[in-house]
């Protein structure tokens, strides 16, 4: 039986990592018969948003790790636990969380930096040469990772294309039903939230990505 690692970034498309995209992806391995373990990062987020309004609440803190929980129904372990000879590969889902929670991207653009433990936990599953994938924002994390012109798509966005290349990736434009796979590397992505317009839109690239990270396997 195999065992996927998914990274989360808390709970909500605004601060955390996106719903429909985290749970698609649980749907997914359950379907295909494959085990999963949900973690996140100890750490408190970048900021709270009120997902009704937009707004930013400025006296609230929330926790990526508890906030992750309530995605995963409790069963959340922190990063920190990881022993990868247990796990076969990791996908990790979008939202805004990805990109400022597990990384800076939101705020430092192509300067951005992965937080270290969450950055200490991909290097695991790239080391051990264990397939990944990332969805929506979270390839922007890519090039931190893999040194070597990883290829990568976040959809067609120019602006966020050009950061992408800037940190040393190679973009591949693509649909909300494409994925792009970067054999050398082991690592799959595809656009989902940040093109679809339904969750039946995000479900299509989904599905491939989760079943060609586990073909990788």
């Amino acid at each position: 039986m195999k065992n996927i690692a998914v990274l989360l970034s808390g709970c909500g498309v605004y601060d955390g990592a996106e719903i429909h995209e985290s749970v698609l992806t649980l749907l997914a391995l359950s379907k295909a018969g494959v085990n999963y373990q949900c973690f996140a990062p100890d750490i408190e987020q970048m900021h709270v948003v009120n997902h009704l309004n937009g707004e930013v609440s400025a006296e609230e803190a929330r926790n990526v790790l508890q906030e992750s929980a309530r995605l995963a129904r409790g069963e959340v372990s922190n990063i920190t636990e990881l022993n990868i000879s247990e796990f076969d590969a990791l996908i990790v889902p979008g939202g805004f969380g990805a990109a400022k929670n597990l990384c800076d991207f939101a705020v430092a653009g192509s300067a951005s930096k992965l937080h270290p433990e969450v950055e200490s936990f991909i290097q695991e599953f790239a080391l051990a040469k264990k397939p990944m994938g990332f969805m929506c924002i979270a390839p922007v994390m890519m090039p931190a990772i893999f040194k070597s012109g990883v290829k990568g798509t976040i959809g067609n966005d120019s602006g966020t294309a050009q950061a992408y290349t800037e940190m040393g990736g190679q973009h591949v434009d693509a649909t909300v039903e494409d994925i792009v796979v970067d054999m050398d590397n082991l690592v799959v992505s595809t656009p989902a939230y940040m093109l679809a317009n339904s969750i039946v839109d995000a479900n299509i690239g989904i599905e491939k990505l989760v079943d060609q990270v586990l073909k990788m396997t």
